[in-house]
C-alpha cells in the first residue's frame, strides 16, 4: 500500500517555533531580563508575521492578483492562525503578570500594573504628564460616517468611552511613543525601584483632558497592516525606483489584525468595528498592555546580574600571527564561527583588501548590512583608492529596502559600481571576492549576512579561502549577477536556479543506494526552515528506505515526524542566547562525509525564487570540526526540543541526567 505523504502548514509550523521562543520567558534558570527579552522577541516576531504572512492569506481570500491558492482553504488556515496567535498572546500576558513582574519585585523592581499609584509618586507623575506628555496628545472624537481617524500600525491607541447628557461618546488617542519612552523610571522609595508604563501616566491624567465628559472606560488597541511589497517585475523599467515608491506606501497597507483589550465591553467593540470597518476575522484578543515587544527597553536599575552576560568573542589563532590575513588565507582555508569568534575578522579582511596595493578588484553581495556599516566603509575606501568595486545590492530584502538603497546611493557617490535586484529573483547568496590578478584571488563565503550588528547574536559560519576551484565557481556566480549569464559549469559550488536542486536530489538518492547495498545511510540537515514539499518527499523516501536523518531546524518545519514514512527522521529545535542561523548539509556518503555550508534554507522561495549558494568544505580539519559541532547540537538536552506529530515542542532529554547545553559547549570547544 502506498502511504500518502503529508506536510505541516508552514505558518502553523512557524507559530510553533514562536511559541518555543515564548517558553524561554518561563525558564527560571535564566536571568529575569533575559526572560523579558524573549517575551519581547515573541511579540515582535508575531507582529512581523501578521504584516507579511497573514497578508498573503487575505490576498488569497480577497482574490488579489498577486495571490495564489484556494480562498476557502486560506480562510480555514487563517482561523487556525488567529486562534493560535490569540492563545499565545494570552499566554504571554499570563507569563508577564504571573511570573516576570513578581520576579522583578523579588529584585526590588516594581513595575506598576493596575496598582493604585502611590502618593509619593503622584506629584512626579502629574508633573511629567504636564511637561513631557500632554503637548503630544491629540484625542479625536469618533462618530460613525462623520468623524473617523486613520489608525497607524505599530502604534498603541486608547479608545475612550465617555458619558455626557446620558449618551455615550467615543474618542481615540494615540500614545506618543516616538516622543516619550514607553517606560518611565520613577523616584526610588524605601529601597525599591519603580517603573511605570507611559500608558498608565496618561490614564492617571486622562479625565482632565475631557472636561464636561465622564470617562466610563478606556481600552488599548493596536493594528497590523499589510507590509509586503507586490510588484510585477516584468512590467517595470526601473526596479529600484518602483521598490522605493512601494516601501513609502507600506504605512497605508490593508489592515489584517485588530488587537483589542479583552476587557472592552462587547457593545463598545461592536461600535469600534463598525466605525473602522473591522472584520470579525481580523479580531485578536489582547490585554491591557499592547506592544509587549517594547519590553526589550525595560530599564534595569539594579545590576548587570539580572541580564545574561555576553560571551567574550574568541580569537582565531591562524589570524593572530603578524602576517596579513590574505597571506594566511593563501596558505590555508580558515573558518569563522560568529558570534563565538569575532566578526571583526571579516571587517579586517575587507579593510586589508581595500588598502593592499596588489588588490585590483572587490566584488560583494549585499542583502542586509548594519547601519553605519564598517563593511560599506571599507568598500568605499577601496573605491577611493582606485580599486574596481562592484556591489550587488538586493533591494527586495524585506524591511531593509530603504537602508540598502541609501547605502547603495552613498557608495555610488564614492565610485562603487552598484547592480540592483534581478527581475523575478532575490539574491540571497553571501559571497565576497577579492581579486589581485587572474591567478590570485580570495573569497569569503558565509551562511549569514555581512552585518556586524546581527553577527553578535546570530550564529553563522563563514569560510575564508583561496582554493582556486572554489574561486572559479565564485567568479561564475558574479558573472550571473553582473551579466545574467545562464550557461555555467560549477565544479564544486551548488547554485540555486542552476545545479543546486538536481545535486541535492542525487546526494539523497546516493544515501538510499548505500542503504540498499547494505551500507550506512545518514543525512544531517541544519537550517532555519524546511518547507518545499518536493524536497521533503525526497527525505520521506530516504527515511522509508532506511536512511537515518537528523534535522536541526530552528523555525518553519513542514516535515511531520513519527509517521510510517518518516520513522527514521528526527527533528531538533534549539532556541538559546544566540539565534541559530547557520545552514549545514551533511551526507555520510559511505564514509566520505560530504559537507556543505550554505545560504539556503529548504523553503520554496530559497530553492525556486532566489540565487543561493552552497559551498563544500574541502579542508579535512575544518570538516571534522563542523561535523563535531553538529554532534554537539544533537546532544543538547537543555535548550533543545523535538517536534512531535502535533507540532508540540517536546523537551529533549537524550536519556542522560547530565545537562548538556550546545551553545555553551560550542564555545568551550572553540576555546580549546
Amino acid at each position: 500500500m502506498i502511504v500518502q505523504h503529508k506536510y505541516f502548514n508552514r505558518d502553523l509550523s512557524w507559530l510553533s517555533f514562536n511559541y518555543r521562543v515564548l517558553l524561554e520567558a518561563e525558564d527560571e534558570s535564566l536571568p529575569i531580563y533575559e526572560r523579558i527579552k524573549f517575551l519581547s522577541i515573541h511579540a515582535s516576531n508575531l507582529e512581523e508575521f501578521y504584516k507579511v504572512r497573514v497578508s498573503e492569506y487575505w490576498g488569497t481570500i480577497l482574490k488579489k492578483s498577486f495571490s495564489e491558492g484556494n480562498a476557502e482553504d486560506a480562510e480555514e488556515i487563517l482561523k487556525q492562525i488567529n486562534a493560535e496567535a490569540a492563545r499565545q498572546q494570552t499566554e504571554s500576558i499570563r507569563i508577564l503578570e504571573n511570573q516576570l513582574i513578581p520576579e522583578l519585585r523579588k529584585n526590588n523592581i516594581i513595575l506598576y500594573q493596575d496598582e493604585k499609584i502611590e502618593p509619593f509618586h503622584q506629584p512626579f507623575i502629574n508633573e511629567y504628564f504636564d511637561e513631557e506628555i500632554f503637548p503630544y496628545l491629540e484625542p479625536v472624537m469618533l462618530m460613525k460616517d462623520q468623524i473617523r481617524t486613520f489608525i497607524r500600525d505599530h502604534r498603541i491607541y486608547f479608545l475612550i468611552r465617555m458619558v455626557k447628557d446620558g449618551y455615550f461618546h467615543y474618542a481615540s488617542m494615540k500614545i506618543p511613543f516616538q516622543k516619550v519612552p514607553r517606560f518611565i523610571q520613577l523616584p526610588d522609595y524605601n529601597g525599591y525601584h519603580y517603573i511605570i508604563f507611559v500608558d498608565d501616566i496618561i490614564l492617571a491624567n486622562l479625565q482632565n483632558m475631557f472636561p464636561g465628559f465622564m470617562i466610563e472606560s478606556v481600552h488599548a488597541i493596536r493594528i497590523s497592516r499589510d507590509a509586503d511589497i507586490y510588484i510585477e517585475e516584468n512590467k517595470i523599467s526601473d526596479i529600484a525606483e518602483t521598490i522605493i515608491q512601494k516601501v513609502k506606501k507600506r504605512k497605508i497597507g490593508d489592515l489584517n489584525r485588530f488587537v483589542y483589550d479583552s476587557k472592552m465591553p462587547p457593545d463598545m467593540l461592536d461600535y469600534v468595528c463598525d466605525v473602522f470597518n473591522i472584520r470579525k476575522e481580523e479580531l485578536i484578543i489582547g490585554g491591557k498592555y499592547m506592544s509587549l515587544e517594547d519590553l526589550i527597553n525595560l530599564p534595569n536599575p539594579v545590576s548587570k546580574e539580572l541580564t545574561s552576560q555576553p560571551l567574550a568573542p574568541l580569537t582565531i589563532p591562524a589570524f593572530e600571527k603578524r602576517e596579513k590575513m590574505l597571506t594566511t588565507i593563501q596558505k590555508q582555508d580558515v573558518l569563522l564561527h560568529a558570534p563565538y569568534q569575532s566578526f571583526d575578522y571579516f571587517i579586517r579582511f575587507m579593510e586589508e583588501a581595500a588598502f593592499d596595493p596588489e588588490v585590483k578588484e572587490i566584488k560583494v553581495t549585499q542583502y542586509r548590512v548594519a547601519e553605519k556599516s564598517s563593511v560599506i566603509k571599507a568598500l568605499i575606501q577601496a573605491a577611493q583608492r582606485g580599486k574596481k568595486v562592484t556591489v550587488f545590492v538586493e533591494l527586495k530584502a524585506r524591511f531593509d529596502e530603504e537602508n540598502n538603497w541609501n547605502n547603495a546611493e552613498f557608495m555610488k557617490l564614492a565610485g562603487v559600481r552598484i547592480i540592483y535586484s534581478l527581475p523575478g529573483l532575490k539574491v540571497h547568496a553571501k559571497i565576497a571576492l577579492v581579486i589581485k590578478n587572474k591567478a590570485d584571488a580570495f573569497a569569503y563565503l558565509s551562511t549569514g549576512n555581512f552585518n556586524e550588528k546581527t553577527a553578535r547574536i546570530y550564529s553563522d559560519l563563514g569560510l575564508f579561502t583561496a582554493n582556486k576551484s572554489i574561486l572559479k565557481d565564485v567568479r561564475q556566480v558574479f558573472d550571473v549577477l553582473e551579466e545574467n549569464k545562464t550557461q555555467n559549469n560549477f565544479l564544486h559550488m551548488l547554485v540555486a536556479q542552476f545545479n543546486l536542486l538536481p545535486t541535492l536530489k542525487l546526494m539523497i538518492e546516493r544515501e538510499i543506494e548505500h542503504v540498499k547495498s547494505g551500507k550506512k545511510g545518514y543525512i544531517i540537515l541544519k537550517m532555519n526552515g524546511i518547507q518545499d514539499e518536493a524536497m521533503i518527499s525526497e527525505l520521506y523516501k530516504a527515511s522509508e528506505a532506511g536512511v537515518e536523518i537528523d534535522l536541526i531546524i530552528r523555525g518553519i518545519c513542514c516535515v511531520i515526524p513519527d509517521q510510517p514514512y518518516s520513522r527514521n527522521i528526527r527533528i531538533t529545535r534549539i532556541v538559546d542566547m544566540f539565534l541559530e542561523h547557520s545552514r549545514i548539509w551533511y551526507f555520510y556518503n559511505d564514509g566520505q562525509q560530504d559537507l556543505y555550508l550554505t545560504s539556503a534554507d529548504w523553503l520554496k522561495r530559497n530553492l525556486h525564487r532566489r540565487i543561493e549558494t552552497a559551498f563544500p568544505i574541502l579542508d579535512p580539519v575544518i570538516k571534522q570540526d563542523i561535523i563535531h559541532l553538529l554532534g554537539i547540537q544533537l546532544q543538547d538536552n537543555v535548550k533543545a526540543c523535538r517536534i512531535d506529530e502535533n507540532l508540540n515542542n517536546v523537551k529533549k532529554t537524550n536519556g542522560s541526567p547530565i545537562l548538556f547545553r550546545s551553545q555553551t559547549e560550542t564555545y568551550r570547544y572553540l576555546q580549546r
